[in-house]
């Protein structure tokens, strides 16, 4: 057998296919299993009856709502509909409040990407506001560079004596 040009010899060519199903199906294992699916999807969802959490979360004391949409989930699964026709029946039938998240498609992006250009337009704004304070910041006065008067040398000398920092 010949991979990418390379000549594989027949006992490794079966390791190396066994290893490709093993992958597979492992990795399509959770996409088929109703349970996983039922909790994936239900927590793509946001229950409806007002109290703001998630489809399966929802603890809203004496909540039909999401009941009914587990229900109405779990019956989706079991027919065989894929995970993006049942978003869409829900979608249709809810409205767009039901997804927990906004889709990454036409006017729903914005809400992906306006968090992140505030941001970024917020940490420019400041930077520019900064650099115009600094730059009109006042300058400091020269420092008076005219000898003291014999009254301040023997003020200074005697808080220093006081003081104990005669050395410095």
């Amino acid at each position: 057998m010949r991979i990418f040009g390379l000549r594989i010899p027949s006992s490794l060519s079966r390791v190396l296919q066994t290893l490709l199903v093993g992958a597979v199906v492992c990795f399509s294992i959770g996409a088929t299993d109703p349970i996983e699916r039922f909790n994936t999807l239900g927590h793509k969802m946001m229950c409806t009856c007002g109290c703001g959490q998630v489809l399966l979360e929802c603890n809203h004391v004496g909540c039909t709502v999401s009941g009914t949409m587990r229900d109405e989930l779990t019956n989706g699964i079991a027919g065989g509909t894929n995970d993006s026709l049942i978003l869409q029946s829900f979608v249709q039938r809810y409205g767009a409040t039901v997804l927990a998240a906004p889709t990454t498609e036409g006017f729903d992006l914005v809400a992906w990407i306006m968090p992140f250009a505030v941001a970024a337009l917020a940490l420019i704004g400041t930077i520019l506001l900064v650099r115009n304070w600094a730059k009109h910041q006042p300058k400091l006065a020269a420092a008076n560079l005219a000898p003291a008067s014999p009254e301040e040398e023997a003020l200074r000398e005697r808080i220093r004596r006081e003081t104990g920092t005669e050395g410095l």
